[in-house]
């Protein structure tokens, strides 16, 4: 979004990583300290953003955690937090956000969802159920701000080489043969869609899915080898 010309804020309960995450990309970045799963943390998040650049047009709610666990042995406690930061962070920020999206004019929001929104997976029992939840908030979103000219989309990715994928180079190797593509997803390829969907030449895109993840859930055929 920086190198397309935007000034993005970014937050996370990492302050080392966020504050030198924003630091790389210069002036048109701020990082502040947010809990997703907090309300009031949202408040001072568009706060910060305002205060910052004047102006609020875009939010991408992109924080989430993982963890895997059959429907048995499933805590209460860990469902829970699982809904909280990926479910409820997601409705926390459009509710905040939308005082200043629909002061903006043409405002637009990107939800990240996962292809785990698609089918069952098993041992998802808490995230399966909060990116699908995430599914059906984009699209009733994106109904009722239409109104205010606020677009509202998901984004879906499959397995994207990041943190939250973890696992060793073997293990890697072994989801990346599952994808026809044969390869995990770079998080760049997951932010230029995003920019994409808040950009004007997505201008009359709105209540959709756009799914990235190397052709993983085209079909249940598995990739063919050369």
């Amino acid at each position: 979004m920086v190198e397309s010309g935007g000034r993005v804020l970014l937050t996370d309960l990492l302050d080392d990583a966020g504050s030198a995450a924003a630091a790389d990309l210069g002036q048109a970045a701020r990082y502040c300290h947010h809990d997703v799963a907090d309300e009031q943390s949202w408040n001072r998040a568009v706060s910060d953003a305002i205060e910052g650049f004047g102006r609020l047009d875009v939010l991408v709610n992109n924080a989430g955690i993982w963890h895997t666990g059959s429907l048995e042995s499933e805590t209460t406690a860990d469902f829970t937090k699982t809904l909280q930061v990926n479910l409820f962070g997601v409705f926390h920020g459009m509710r905040a956000a939308l005082p200043a999206l629909r002061a903006s004019g043409n405002g637009a929001i990107v939800n990240i969802s996962s292809t785990a929104a698609l089918s069952g997976a098993t041992g998802h029992t808490a995230y399966g159920a909060s990116k699908w939840a995430i599914r059906g908030i984009t699209k009733t979103a994106a109904l009722e701000l239409a109104v205010d000219h606020i677009r509202v989309n998901a984004v879906l990715p499959g397995a994207i080489d990041t943190a939250m994928l973890g696992g060793s180079d073997e293990v890697k190797a072994v989801v990346a043969a599952k994808v026809p593509l044969s390869r995990l997803g770079q998080a760049a390829e997951v932010a230029a869609m995003v920019t994409f969907l808040v950009s004007d030449a997505a201008s009359y895109i709105t209540g959709q899915e756009f799914v990235v993840d190397g052709g993983l859930t085209a079909g249940a055929d598995p990739p063919p080898k050369r």
